[in-house]
């Protein structure tokens, strides 16, 4: 029988953490909320809403936050709600970087702004969708689409919140398909420099590889963001019955979820406690890093493979990009890119310099479509598209 693999606190460091708490003698690496910046003076500071919290209200309350409870997380097309979604990877990764936060005394305000907008960008069908939809941003604009940039649009453009810089930035930096093993915030000071940050982002994708938080709270959701997913991802592909997870190997960090998500988090407190950084050391580094491409191997390309995705869902949103644009163009007010989006969009009563319907037109689609759950795109393409012959095919529970 296998023997579960749990670190803990090194004894020495957890006394240290335990008197430095209580004496409050801890170092101050926080991010302090009185340096928050956001574009204008519009959102006041109140004693019972600080600058973050302010940002994780207007998050939770965005009108698209309600679609990560629809979004693909791993596995499409599963009638399964033991499978996750969007919605609980992104509490998950709240979760597991507040734990982080709370133990190495950082701002945990801040954490849960930019966990809860993390990926509020995300198009559906998860990466798989991702890759579509930027595929045809780039071959009709030149630029280039990332769930990552375009949740700072959700919260900046689309809906503008007056988010923080630094949550925004958190935003930005958070993809978890790029990742070190020792972050050192790097300062960011404007808004103005911010933006060419993002333009530089859409226009060449190369540039979000270098991007680095500007705050050790960014820091942590960046490694949260992988931490809540690698062990997770393994448990949904045992209980959807696609691949069991004793399949896995056992190594530095473990194989199942739980211990994956203490051992790294262990990890990275020990080695991040009061310092000016956050840090894993290179054995559970390593043993993440080489999970990370099990589950590609294993789970992430089969996965996509066998729902069928290329040869159905990705010419489906070509078909749909390209309708959703004739009829914005030609100013047809009964198409849903008018009824379902511009309309919905301006409900918000939000002021905005340029009225949203004068946005450029394939900013317009492209937010649309990425604003879409998986089952809200299927539903849309057979009302535009009505006995098409693409057809994508849910599992039931009982299959």
């Amino acid at each position: 029988m296998r023997t579960n693999h749990y670190e803990t606190i090194p004894p020495e460091l957890a006394e240290r953490m335990e008197y430095e708490k209580a004496t409050g003698t801890y170092a101050r690496v926080a991010f302090d909320e009185s340096a928050a910046i956001r574009r204008s003076s519009g959102s006041r500071r109140t004693v019972l809403r600080s600058p973050f919290v302010q940002d994780c209200d207007k998050i939770l309350y965005c009108p698209f936050f309600n679609r990560y409870s629809d979004k693909t997380q791993v596995f499409p097309l599963y009638k399964n709600d033991d499978v996750s979604r969007r919605i609980l990877h992104v509490l998950l990764v709240s979760r597991i970087a507040r734990t982080i936060g709370a133990a190495l005394n950082l701002n945990l305000n801040l954490i849960e702004a930019i966990s809860l907008g993390h990926d509020i960008g995300h198009p559906p069908f998860a990466h798989s969708g991702e890759k579509y939809l930027d595929e045809i941003v780039a071959e009709k604009t030149g630029r280039r689409f990332s769930h990552n940039i375009h949740s700072v649009r959700v919260l900046d453009r689309i809906f503008p919140y007056n988010i923080c810089l630094q949550t925004l930035i958190g935003i930005a930096c958070h993809n978890g398909e790029l990742t070190h093993d020792e972050y050192h915030p790097r300062p960011l000071s404007s808004f103005e420099e911010f933006d060419a940050i993002i333009d530089g982002c859409e226009r060449d994708k190369k540039n979000i590889a270098d991007l680095i938080p500007s705050t050790l709270e960014g820091c942590v959701v960046r490694f949260a963001d992988v931490i809540a997913y690698l062990g997770k991802d393994r448990q949904d592909a045992d209980r959807s019955g696609f691949l069991p997870e004793s399949v896995f190997s056992d190594d530095a960090i473990g194989s199942i979820n739980a211990e994956i998500v203490n051992n790294l988090e262990v990890n990275i407190i020990a080695n991040s406690y009061g310092k000016p950084y956050i840090r894993m050391d290179a054995e559970h580094y390593g043993a993440m890093m080489q999970a990370r491409r099990d589950n590609y191997e294993k789970i992430y390309y089969p996965a996509t493979a066998k729902a069928g995705l290329d040869a159905n869902v990705r010419p489906m949103m070509r078909l749909m990009y390209d309708k959703l644009l004739r009829d914005l163009k030609d100013g047809n007010r009964s198409s849903p890119v008018f009824t379902q989006h511009i309309d919905y969009v301006n409900a918000a009563h939000y002021r905005r310099a340029v009225p949203y319907e004068q946005t450029d037109p394939d900013r317009i689609v492209t937010d649309y479509i990425a604003s879409m759950t998986d089952d809200y795109f299927i539903d849309l393409f057979d009302y535009l598209f009505p006995g098409s012959g693409y057809q994508v095919k849910y599992k039931g529970y009982f299959e």
